[in-house]
């Protein structure tokens, strides 16, 4: 059963340092994705109770919903290659993806996605996640 990023996975320190929070940041995008390539019905356990995520412009809010959101595309195979990363530290933690997606046959896509995250009893759970495809339309 897949469960939260704890401190113990990111960091032997106590204390965060400037280089954990983007050791914490990277451990939990890779953890994320992991868990979107292998099994959907675990990426509940990176959200808190009460999470949010914008998809594609659509709310969702609460675990079940969200799960349910991110298993029920149609694809059967993804791929996702993180071209760049930035992490934020405060309290929160921001994880910024900026990266490229294929899905099956599709041709490749760009994408964007910002992780919220807050270290709730030593564990780094997501509480805000929001998605997009970068895509285009000049016309």
């Amino acid at each position: 059963c897949a469960s939260p990023l704890s401190l113990s996975e990111a960091s032997d320190a106590p204390e965060y340092e400037q280089a954990n929070w983007e050791q914490i940041g990277s451990s939990f995008i890779q953890r994320c994705y992991q868990l979107f390539h292998n099994d959907k019905t675990q990426l509940g356990a990176i959200y808190i109770d009460v999470p949010c995520l914008t998809w594609e412009g659509q709310q969702f809010q609460g675990k079940a919903a969200i799960v349910e959101k991110l298993s029920s595309h149609p694809f059967q195979k993804i791929q996702h290659s993180i071209t760049a990363q930035a992490i934020s530290p405060r309290q929160l933690i921001i994880s910024l993806v900026v990266g490229q997606l294929k899905a099956d046959e599709d041709p490749i896509k760009g994408f964007h996605q910002m992780f919220l995250l807050k270290n709730i009893n030593d564990a780094w759970v997501c509480t805000n996640d929001m998605f997009r495809l970068a895509l285009h339309n000049f016309s």
